[in-house]
């Protein structure tokens, strides 16, 4: 049951994750260049929730159920 918990956290925080990256590509269009749009994403905090998203998931399937 904590295995199925994980999981969904995991999967929320990517969807999460994903949907602020991709609200930000629209700085392209006010004239950002790459460079500035990563440091950007690099200094917010919700840009982290994929990856921890990512990492969790990773431990959720690698775990052993026991």
């Amino acid at each position: 049951m904590k295995k199925y918990i994980f999981l969904l956290l995991s999967i929320l925080l990517i969807v999460f994750g994903l949907f602020f990256y991709f609200l930000s590509v629209n700085l392209f269009t006010l004239g950002y260049s790459f460079l500035e749009y990563v440091q950007f994403i690099s200094r917010r905090v919700e840009y982290y929730l994929l990856w921890i998203g990512v990492i969790l998931l990773i431990y959720t399937i690698k775990r052993k159920e026991r």
